[in-house]
C-alpha cells in the first residue's frame, strides 16, 4: 500500500509521524510526506530519507481578521494541487498529524474518498484536527480527553503517541559512554526543548551548588542555542565542575541522552512526554504557560496523576516546593522507581504499531 502523511508546524507533530513510517515501512509498506517546503517537517523528513511533496499552507492572526482571506486562499490553492497530486499518485491512505498543512492536503483525500485518519498528540485536540475529524474514517489519539471534540464517538481509538524506533534502541550503556557519564553515576538531564526554557534554566542555575554537593550526580544540562551563552554566564563553572555539569546549547543525539539519564526536567510537550514515558524515565515537568488551550499543563496531569512525574507551575519554579521534588527524584531511587513503573502503563512503546494497524484497516477498508 502507499501511504501520505502530512503534518507541520513543530516537531511535535513531525516525529510521531515519522516513527509511524518507520513502523509502516517496516510491514513493506511505501510513505510519503506532505508537509509546507519551509517548515521544520522539510528538514527533519528529508534526513529520514523519506519522500517529500511541499505545499503551501498559512494560518491566520486572529488579531488581524484580514488574514483570513488569504489564509483561505492558499489553503485552496493548495486543496487543488494536493487533489490533483493524489490523482496520480493514488494512495490507500492519508494520515494527518496537526498543523495547517494537513487541511488542504486531507481536503484532498475526502474529496477523492481517499480514507483519512488523523492523529492527536495532545490532550486538547488541535484546530486542523478538530475540522478534518468531521471527515476522517479514524480519529487516534494519545488522551482519551481529546476525544470529547469528536461527535461521531465510533471513529475515536486511543493510540498513544508514536515514539521513533531508535529512542527505543538506543542503550544506557550507549549513552554513557557518549556523555561521559560513569555507570554507578546518578544522572540528571535537564531540557526545555528546541529552543530551550529561560525559568527552567534559571532555577536549575540557582541550585548549582546545592547540586553538585551531590558527589555522585552528574548534569546534562541542554539550554537551546539561545539561551547558552547566558546559562554559561549565570553557572560559571569551573574546570572541574565542568567534568559533572555538562552544558551544551543543543544535542542532535537525544535517543542516546534520553537513555543515559536517571531523571529529568522537561516541558510537557507531546513528544517529551512520548519519549519519556517510553523508556520509563522520571521526570519533574514544568508545562510551557503560553501553549494552545495550556494543553502542556494537561499533558502533564495525566502524568502526575498516574504517579509517572511531578510538576511544577513554570510560574512557581522560585517556590521551596521545585527544590523539595527535585531533590526527591534525584535523592530517592524508590521514587524513580515508582515512576518508572507507572510510565509503562502508558504503553507508548505499542504506540506506533498501534497507530500502524488502525491506518491498515482503514485502507483494506476503504
Amino acid at each position: 500500500m502507499k501511504i501520505v502523511l502530512s503534518g507541520g508546524g513543530t516537531a511535535g507533530h513531525i516525529n510521531p509521524a515519522l516513527a509511524l513510517a518507520d513502523e509502516l515501512c517496516e510491514r513493506g509498506h511505501e510513505v510519503c510526506f506532505a508537509g509546507t517546503p519551509t517548515g521544520v517537517e522539510a528538514r527533519l523528513v528529508a534526513q529520514a530519507g523519506i519522500e517529500f511533496v511541499p505545499f503551501e499552507a498559512a494560518g491566520f492572526d486572529r488579531q488581524k481578521p484580514w488574514t483570513l482571506i488569504t489564509s483561505t486562499a492558499r489553503l485552496a490553492a493548495s486543496a487543488a494541487k494536493a487533489k490533483r497530486w493524489m490523482k496520480d499518485c493514488k494512495p490507500d491512505a492519508v494520515v494527518g498529524f496537526g498543523g495547517y498543512v494537513c487541511i488542504p492536503v486531507g481536503l484532498a483525500a475526502a474529496s477523492l474518498h481517499v480514507p483519512l485518519v488523523m492523529h492527536e498528540q495532545n490532550s486538547v485536540m488541535g484546530m486542523a484536527n478538530k475540522f478534518l475529524g468531521k471527515k476522517a474514517a479514524a480519529v487516534a489519539l494519545t488522551y482519551e480527553e481529546a476525544g470529547k471534540d469528536i461527535a461521531d464517538a465510533s471513529k475515536v481509538v486511543l493510540t498513544g503517541n508514536p515514539v521513533r524506533s531508535s529512542v527505543l534502541r538506543a542503550t544506557r550503556s550507549q549513552g554513557r559512554a557518549m556523555l561521559g557519564v560513569p555507570d554507578d553515576a546518578v544522572m540528571l538531564l535537564v531540557f526545555g526543548g528546541s529552543l530551550g526554557a529561560r525559568h527552567i534554566n534559571k532555577a536549575v542555575a540557582a541550585l548549582k551548588e546545592k547540586l553538585l554537593s551531590r558527589d555522585d550526580l552528574y548534569v546534562v544540562h541542554i539550554s537551546g542555542p539561545k539561551e547558552y551563552d547566558a546559562v554559561k554566564e549565570e553557572l560559571a563553572l569551573s574546570d572541574e565542575e565542568e567534568k559533572r555539569w555538562k552544558l551544551m546549547a543543543y544535542q542532535d543525539r537525544m535517543a542516546e541522552t534520553l537513555a543515559a539519564a536517571d531523571c529529568a526536567i522537561s516541558r510537557a510537550g507531546a513528544t517529551s512526554l512520548a519519549e519519556i514515558s517510553a523508556i520509563g524515565l522520571p521526570a519533574l515537568l514544568v508545562p510551557f504557560p503560553f501553549a494552545a488551550e495550556d494543553h502542556q499543563t494537561t499533558n502533564a496531569r495525566a502524568y502526575v496523576a498516574s504517579g509517572a512525574a511531578f510538576m511544577q507551575r513554570d510560574d512557581e519554579l522560585d517556590d521551596a516546593s521545585f527544590e523539595r521534588k527535585l531533590f526527591s527524584l534525584i535523592d530517592d531511587a524508590s521514587v524513580r522507581e515508582r515512576m518508572r513503573t507507572a510510565a509503562a502503563g502508558f504503553k507508548t512503546q505499542d504506540a506506533a504499531a498501534n497507530l500502524a494497524d488502525v491506518v491498515c484497516r482503514v485502507a483494506y477498508a476503504g
